[in-house]
C-alpha cells in the first residue's frame, strides 16, 4: 500500500512543487472519504495540486467556480422539459463525479453553499421527486481566497463541520519557487498518469480501517476535543473567554479516521501521538468558534489548539 502511496505522491509532484502537507491532507481526505476546505492566496498551486492528483489516480474530475450569481441547480442539475417525448427529464449537474472541485466556493451565496450539503454528509443528490446515490469514491475539495473583502460570503458553520479537514496553504520556500519558474519558463511540466485503480483506492482505504490505534491513544484524542469545551477543567481557565464553542463531535469521529491514514502515510500500522499532532489543527481549526473577544485580541483557532496540545498530557 505505501508503494501505491509513493507512486501518487510521485505522479503529483510532476507538476506541484512542494507543498507536501496539502498532498497529504488530500490523500486523507481520499482515504477516509473526507471532504477539504483549502485556504490560501491565489497562485499556491491549490487548483493544480487537484488537479494532478485526480490524474494520477485515474478517477473522474469536474471543477465548478463559484460566482454570486451561481445557482444550486447549476452544481446539482436540473430536471429539463423533453418536447420530443412530452416529458420531464433529469439533466445531470457537475456535482456527479469522483473529486468535485468547488473553486472559491465563499464566492457564492449560502443557497448556493447549502446545495453541497446533502451530497457531502449522505453521497445523495436529490433533483425533483428522485434521489441518486454516488458511486464511490466522492469527496469534495473547495478553496476559499482570505484577503478577498467584497463579493465573498462566509461558509455556513454546519457546512465547514462537514470538512474533515481545513488546510491554510503558505507561500513556497525561496528553492521551491525558483524551480517552479524555472519549470514554467523552460515548459518542462511533465505529464500527470494514473497509477493506481478505483480498486486499489478501496484496498488502501480498507487499509486504513485496519491501522491500531491503542486504547490510551483513543482517549488522548478525545480529552483534546474534550479540553476545547470545557479548558477550564484542564487549567485553561484563560481560554474561557475565547471559545464560544468547542470542537464538535465531528471531530472526534474525523480523527479517529485521519490520525490512522496519517500513519500509514508514514508507512506505520499503529497511531501514535505525533501523527495526532501533526494534523489536528487541520481537523479542528474550523470547528471552534471564537468569541469577539478573541478575534479582538487577535486570537485564533490555531493558538487555542496549540495551547490545549500542550496542557493535556501525552499518553
Amino acid at each position: 500500500m505505501v508503494t501505491k502511496i509513493e507512486a501518487i505522491k510521485t505522479e503529483v509532484a510532476k507538476v506541484v512543487v512542494g507543498q507536501e502537507k496539502m498532498i497529504d491532507s488530500l490523500l486523507i481526505g481520499l482515504f477516509c472519504e473526507g471532504h477539504i476546505l483549502i485556504e490560501g492566496i491565489p497562485g499556491l498551486a491549490k487548483t493544480t495540486t487537484v488537479n494532478a492528483l485526480s490524474k494520477s489516480l485515474g478517477l473522474d474530475f469536474k471543477r465548478v467556480q463559484f460566482t454570486p450569481d451561481l445557482l444550486p441547480s447549476d452544481i446539482l442539475g436540473a430536471e429539463i422539459y423533453d418536447p420530443q417525448h412530452n416529458a420531464f427529464k433529469i439533466k445531470q449537474g457537475p456535482i456527479f463525479t469522483n473529486l468535485l472541485l468547488a473553486d472559491e466556493i465563499n464566492r457564492a451565496p449560502a443557497k448556493v453553499q447549502s446545495a453541497l450539503l446533502e451530497v457531502m454528509q449522505e453521497r445523495q443528490i436529490t433533483i425533483g421527486d428522485e434521489s441518486f446515490k454516488l458511486p464511490p469514491p466522492f469527496f469534495v475539495m473547495a478553496t476559499q481566497n482570505p484577503i478577498e473583502q467584497e463579493g465573498v460570503y462566509q461558509l455556513p458553520e454546519a457546512q465547514l463541520d462537514r470538512f474533515m479537514l481545513k488546510l491554510t496553504v503558505g507561500y513556497n520556500t525561496k528553492e521551491e519557487e525558483l524551480e517552479i519558474a524555472r519549470r514554467i519558463a523552460n515548459n518542462k511540466s511533465e505529464t500527470v498518469t494514473a497509477v493506481v485503480t478505483p480498486e486499489e483506492i478501496t484496498q488502501i482505504q480498507e487499509a486504513v480501517r485496519a491501522v491500531h490505534i491503542d486504547a490510551e491513544v483513543e482517549a488522548y484524542i478525545i480529552e483534546l476535543v474534550s479540553a476545547t469545551r470545557d479548558p477550564k477543567a484542564y487549567g485553561l481557565e484563560t481560554l474561557e473567554e475565547y471559545i464560544q464553542f468547542g470542537a464538535s463531535p465531528r471531530v472526534s469521529i474525523d480523527t479517529f479516521k485521519a490520525v490512522k491514514a496519517m500513519a500509514l502515510l508514514r508507512g506505520k500500522d499503529y497511531v501514535t501521538p505525533v501523527d495526532i499532532a501533526y494534523i489536528i489543527k487541520e481537523l479542528m481549526r474550523h470547528r471552534i468558534v471564537l468569541t469577539y473577544e478573541a478575534e479582538a485580541e487577535g486570537i485564533t483557532t490555531d493558538t487555542i489548539i496549540e495551547k490545549v496540545l500542550k496542557a493535556v498530557p501525552i499518553p
